[in-house]
């Protein structure tokens, strides 16, 4: 699997929002992208009629090298989707060492998921936050998304299995990561905003 210095993770989840992040990629079609699909065997899991599967874009810099990448993973119902998302990370963490890209992963939950805050978020707010996590050694990309995001508090637990899966993974595969966790159906402050779009201009 052929990909840039940086990844954005997603998944094709049901509400569109894995889908809608990867159109807004490709807003402005060049031939500076280049688009490829993949399966990976999940035989070595004992699953013999599936495979992790999805679509690779690729920006390309003015000298033809892959610069960005967006992985759009098909969604798998668990256990199946811990056995996907192994694979595909596994094929980012196994390039050489030097080479090993950064991994950004936007994840947009409802607000039920995230428990713990010292004020209940709710759909009528007119704010949401946007949480960053940083995993693995602090890559330029990550320092610079670090600025635009606020740590998570202490108290927040996040009950959201393929976030779950997703977060543990990366740790044991030393993969260096960033993950963005927002909330579904809340109006966005301009400041925020500009925290969500820092990933769409790296």
């Amino acid at each position: 699997m052929k990909v840039g210095s940086k990844v954005v993770f997603l998944l094709r989840d049901s509400e569109g929002f894995g889908e809608a992040i990867s159109a807004a990629f490709r807003r402005n079609p060049s031939n500076s992208t280049v688009e490829e699909s993949f399966e990976l065997s999940l035989e070595r899991y004992g699953i013999q009629n599936c495979k992790a599967s999805g679509i690779l874009h690729n920006f390309l810099d003015p000298q033809g090298q892959y610069e960005v990448s967006v992985l759009l993973m098909e969604y798998y119902e668990p256990p199946i989707l811990a056995c996907a998302i192994n694979e595909v990370l596994a094929q980012l963490a196994g390039r050489n060492s030097s080479s090993v890209p950064t991994v950004v992963a936007p994840f947009f939950l409802e607000s039920s998921k995230l428990k713990g805050e010292s004020k209940s978020a709710t759909k009528f707010e007119s704010k949401c936050s946007l949480y960053g996590i940083g995993i693995g050694s602090e890559t330029a990309i990550s320092k610079a998304m670090a600025t635009k995001t606020q740590k998570p508090p202490p108290s927040l637990q996040i009950h959201h299995e393929p976030l779950a899966c997703f977060l543990q993974l990366v740790r044991v595969l030393k993969l260096p990561t960033y993950v963005l966790i927002g909330q579904r159906g809340q109006r966005i402050s301009d400041k925020e905003d500009s925290g969500i779009q820092v990933f769409f201009f790296f």
